[in-house]
């Protein structure tokens, strides 16, 4: 029985993907300031604590969302240079939809690949809905009105994008119609 628990582990830790040291950050917390940052796989400290007002990355690979005072939520790479902002839905970072999220640059709206953080899709949209069956609704022309607590986005010049960014057609399901 014990010779196969210790296979059963061996063979499990084989298969998970190799991380070298150092190619991760792991976030943790301060529950008593209500701070976070980032440490190495060692668990040196890399990112201080206070550095940002909340790490909303867990896991920071590439690229992780956090919030800085000033500048909002935003995505910075290994080095902290600011990639871009993240576009704010319910008060947090917006969810990845099929892969992508949105990003601002310049009040613009685009997206980027949820895994990497590259930009797929370039801002320069005034509105633009998560993905759904493939396609995005978006524009370039839009206005964004308050209603009470919330609000909504009025355009006359709606369309549709791939994940390329390619116009397409009117998809047959969305609930962004």
């Amino acid at each position: 029985m014990r010779t196969t628990v210790l296979l059963l582990l061996t063979f499990l830790a084989s298969c998970r993907p190799a991380i070298r040291n150092n190619d991760y950050l792991v976030s943790y917390n301060d529950t008593v300031s209500d701070q976070s940052g980032y440490k190495n796989s060692k668990g040196d400290i890399v990112i201080p604590l206070g550095r940002y007002d909340q790490c909303f990355t867990d896991t920071f690979k590439t690229y992780a969302i956090v919030a800085k005072q000033n500048e909002g939520i935003i995505a910075i790479d290994r080095q902290e240079n600011v990639l871009y902002g993240i576009f704010s839905f319910d008060n947090g970072p917006d969810y990845s939809s099929e892969g992508l999220f949105r990003i601002l640059v310049n009040n613009k709206i685009g997206y980027a690949d949820s895994l990497t953080g590259k930009v797929v899709i370039k801002p320069h949209f005034d509105c633009a809905w998560p993905f759904e069956n493939g396609a995005a609704k978006v524009s370039i022309d839009c206005k964004t009105q308050s209603k009470g607590e919330h609000s909504v986005w009025l355009s006359d010049h709606w369309f549709y994008i791939d994940k390329t960014g390619r116009k397409v057609e009117y998809p047959k399901q969305s609930k962004y119609k």
